[in-house]
């Protein structure tokens, strides 16, 4: 599947790793849909305009990347969020 089009999937877990200005950067984990693989990604593959994050349970679509075949990369958010939710 290394280099091919876009997939489907869901977050299934976020492993923090210390990193950041608050010890709170991570990677995230998402499982495809179709062949249930498991591909990891940080927070700089989130393709989003402001702050990039997805929580867990959130579905998205993605690409594998051709250089790492574990890893997903242009990762988008298919499950938007309220604002108004954010903002209360």
């Amino acid at each position: 599947m290394s280099g091919s089009g876009p997939r489907h999937g869901t977050i299934v877990d976020r492993r923090p790793n210390g990193g950041g200005l608050k010890g709170g950067v991570g990677s995230y984990v998402v499982r495809d849909d179709e062949d249930e693989r498991y591909y990891t990604f940080d927070y700089r593959q989130i393709v989003t305009e402001g702050f990039r994050t997805i929580r867990t349970g959130e579905r998205v679509r993605f690409h594998v990347s051709a250089q790492s075949p574990d890893r997903a990369e242009f990762v988008i958010r298919l499950d938007q969020p309220d604002s108004a939710e954010y903002y209360r």
